[in-house]
């Protein structure tokens, strides 16, 4: 409990005990009342100042200025009647020891996501005349070497240069199992050291980092409302002016009527308790604090799972993804591209490869890193001018003097240079020298181990689509495509090509379905943009496609993507129960208080009672492990 709670909770015992101490003393008149509203204000000063303020302010109609009135005039008919002021007294306490009981649990919730993502570092090591020094992760730059000891927070992303360790990710990814790292592995932020020293060259900046990245996500993301939370909002200002307006009718009408046309007593009295008595039901705390914090408890959840949801709009859109459309390299397999063959070279292998290995020097794709680790030896990049990339082609570079091109099919036609096919699955990365065919290599990706297993998952969480797309032959996709068991497939797809199909998808599927894309890389920023949620690998995604997507895999894991459906339905399924539950009570309450059925006290469950049940209910959001 924060101080706030606590001072809170100790108002509540007090008031609580005073009002049970009044019901043995044997006092009647003024010195009631004044006995009485001791325990009434310690219990409700603060509501009736935030009603005060309301008024003042001209925002009058709230859940402050409701219970105000009705206790205030539940006061005033004690006064004017029998004396008895315990309704009003109880109607402020319950109030409070649920409005307590929320803070509670909505500190709880959000310390749960804190502790999950306490991932901040506090600072970074620089060694700086042979000693350590502590420096603020901000003041570090790009190329700077820093130091990890064992138990200490990676601040920053870079890459290791020296020495060996095991990383807990578990709050990045929601794996326990530690990873090994040693040098020249990239190493992401937020991750703790746990065995050796490590010494890291950093890539990024701290703002850039990944461990800025993710807590910016998971601190915004209460600022992207749902549908659903966007309903609650427009329906509690409608809501309760409109019971306002009805409890004063209440309180009125009736009288008048019973007055004037029926010649009966008004009996003003009864009326007013029942208005009173309305207005304390109609109280829309249950909706207006249950629902954000169910959404809120469900992006916690979903993010001690590693999956980062940027919204609860996305939430919700996600619970209702029926088509996921996949790109293949990166996301289906790991992207780990090996050199398995070397076909019809006109030079030696190795020699054609030290070509291919050159012309792609200054690229970070992973094709061009595979040539590069096949061929094995360091590259001597004044070798090369005239870098030249042709986006969905290859490359064109000047080495040793020589035109090399390296590419796919598409760029050999471009240079109208007959390539000869490869019958062999897998990428096939043709090589021209001085405009002549000098062979091709042959290059083949590595499947994620749990790739099948993913998109079986899919279909057990009621995706009714999976379709892939990707820059690959034909036969490499289809070959991927048969043994995941993916309904479409489309090849040879370019950047453009691939935010063309997913248009096309869109406008086929069924209205109300909606559609994710699963990318990580550059190129996939565009539709993961365009997809009605995109989903972006997180651990080896490129930044660009992180910032595109709504939703993030902090482990790479496409087994993620099932589960994150399942955390936002059950959110989902949560939200709908609040709303039905609350409003359909709240109803029922309020024909019983107005025709006189329901008192105070009941008025007090329908408040106090379904704003608890509510918030309890919206707590299961958090837990989402066995799902």
């Amino acid at each position: 409990m924060n101080k706030k709670q606590k001072k809170m909770l100790i108002r509540i015992l007090a008031a609580a005990a005073l009002l049970v101490l009044l019901n043995f003393v044997p006092v009647h008149g003024l010195g009631r009342f004044v006995l009485y509203m001791i325990p009434y204000l310690i219990i409700g000063y603060d509501i009736l100042i935030k009603a005060g303020k309301g008024i003042k302010n001209r925002q009058v109609f709230d859940e402050n200025f409701l219970m105000a009135v009705a206790t205030v005039g539940a006061i005033v008919l004690g006064v004017t009647g029998d004396g008895d002021y315990t309704e009003a007294i109880a109607v402020m306490l319950f109030y409070q020891v649920g409005e307590w009981f929320q803070s509670y649990a909505v500190g709880k919730s959000r310390r749960n996501i804190s502790e999950l993502m306490d991932i901040r570092p506090d600072y970074a090591n620089v060694e700086r005349d042979g000693k350590l020094e502590k420096v603020d992760p901000d003041e570090v730059e790009i190329g700077s070497i820093i130091i990890v000891q064992p138990g200490e927070k990676v601040p920053i992303d870079g890459i290791i240069v020296e020495g060996v360790s095991s990383l807990n990710t578990s709050a990045l990814t929601g794996e326990s199992i530690p990873r090994d790292a040693k040098a020249g592995d990239e190493i992401i932020s937020g991750c703790i050291n746990m065995t050796g020293v490590l010494k890291i060259r950093t890539s990024k900046e701290f703002g850039e980092s990944t461990v800025s990245k993710i807590l910016d996500l998971v601190e915004n993301a209460s600022s992207r409302k749902s549908r659903s939370e966007a309903f609650i909002s427009k329906f509690a200002r409608i809501y309760t002016p409109a019971v306002c307006y009805s409890a004063l009718a209440l309180a009125v009408l009736p009288p008048l009527v019973q007055m004037v046309f029926l010649g009966l007593p008004a009996d003003w009295g009864m009326w007013i308790y029942r208005a009173l008595t309305f207005l304390v039901i109609s109280c829309p705390c249950a909706l207006v604090i249950s629902i954000p914090l169910s959404f809120f408890a469900g992006i916690g959840g979903a993010s001690k799972e590693g999956i980062l949801v940027k919204g609860s709009n996305y939430l919700e859109t996600l619970s209702q993804t029926k088509y996921v459309v996949f790109d293949k390299t990166g996301t289906l397999t790991r992207g780990v591209f090996e050199v398995s063959g070397i076909h019809h070279s006109k030079l030696e292998n190795e020699q054609l490869l030290e070509y291919a290995a050159l012309a792609e020097s200054a690229s970070s794709h992973p094709i061009s890193k595979s040539l590069q680790r096949a061929y094995g030896k360091e590259l001597d990049r004044s070798r090369v001018s005239d870098i030249q990339e042709i986006s969905g082609n290859g490359v064109m570079a000047r080495v040793d003097g020589r035109e090399v091109a390296v590419g796919n099919a598409r760029l050999m036609e471009r240079l109208h240079i007959s390539a000869i096919p490869c019958h062999q699955v897998g990428t096939i990365i043709h090589v021209a020298i001085d405009g002549a065919y000098a062979g091709h290599i042959v290059i083949s990706d590595l499947m994620k181990p749990n790739a099948k297993e993913a998109v079986s998952a899919l279909r057990s969480a009621g995706v009714e689509k999976i379709i892939m797309l990707t820059g690959d032959i034909e036969s490499v996709a289809n070959q991927v495509a048969k043994e995941l068991g993916i309904d479409e497939v489309y090849s040879d797809l370019l950047p453009g090509d691939k935010v063309e199909k997913v248009d096309k998808i869109l406008a086929s599927k069924k209205e109300k379905a909606k559609l994710a894309f699963v990318g990580d890389g550059i190129n996939d920023a565009p539709v993961l943009s365009r997809a009605d949620i995109g989903i972006a690998m997180g651990a080896m995604g490129s930044d660009a496609a992180i910032e595109a997507a709504d939703v993030v895999l902090m482990d790479d894991d496409p087994m993620k993507i099932a589960k994150g459906i399942k955390i936002s339905r059950k959110c989902l399924r949560i939200v709908y129960q609040n709303i039905i539950f609350a409003i359909g009570i709240k109803l029922i309450c309020l024909v019983l208080g107005a025709v006189g059925i329901a008192n105070m006290w009941l008025a007090i469950f329908a408040d106090v009672g379904v704003m608890i049940i509510a918030v309890l209910n919206a707590i299961r959001a958090l837990f989402v492990k066995n799902l």
